[in-house]
C-alpha cells in the first residue's frame, strides 16, 4: 500500500528477498492478515509497517495511516539522511560531471588571462650561443 511506486516494482522487490514477515522472506501472492509486520528493505533502509485495517480497493496517501502503521525506528531514516549527504562529500575526485566549483576552477584556468602571465620569445636575436 504505496510502499512502492507501482505493483509491478513491488512485485519484483518481492521476488528479490526484499520483502518479509516474521523474519521470513514473501512471495507474490502471501496473503496479509491485520496486525502482520512487514519488513520493507530499501537500500539502504529497513521500512517496517504494521497492518492495521485490510481494503480491497485502492485507496489514496491520506488514507494509508488508517490501513497502515509506520513503525520504522528514527535510526533508519537517520542513516538515510547520512547516505543522502555523503553522496555529495565523500566523491572522489575524477569520478562524475565536475561540480560547479570544479568547472569554475577550469574555466579559470583555460581562461586567457592566465596565458598572458608568461611571455615566451623563441626568436631572441640578442642571445649569444655561438651557434651563429
Amino acid at each position: 500500500m504505496r510502499v512502492f511506486k507501482t505493483r509491478s516494482i513491488a512485485t519484483d522487490a518481492v521476488k528479490k528477498g526484499r520483502v518479509s514477515m516474521a523474519g521470513n522472506t514473501v512471495k507474490p501472492s502471501r496473503a496479509v492478515k491485520v496486525g502482520d509486520i512487514i519488513e520493507v528493505k530499501k537500500p539502504p533502509i529497513t521500512y517496517t509497517f504494521r497492518v492495521k485495517a485490510l481494503t480491497q480497493n485502492r485507496l489514496g496517501a491520506r488514507l494509508v495511516p488508517d490501513y497502515l502503521e509506520n513503525l520504522t525506528p528514527q535510526s533508519q531514516y537517520d542513516l538515510l539522511e547520512m547516505t543522502k549527504i555523503s553522496g555529495f562529500v565523500d566523491r572522489r575526485k575524477g569520478l562524475g560531471r565536475p561540480t560547479k566549483r570544479e568547472g569554475r576552477d577550469m574555466a579559470a584556468f583555460r581562461d586567457s588571462t592566465y596565458a598572458d602571465d608568461f611571455f615566451l620569445d623563441w626568436d631572441d636575436d640578442d642571445t649569444d650561443d655561438g651557434l651563429d
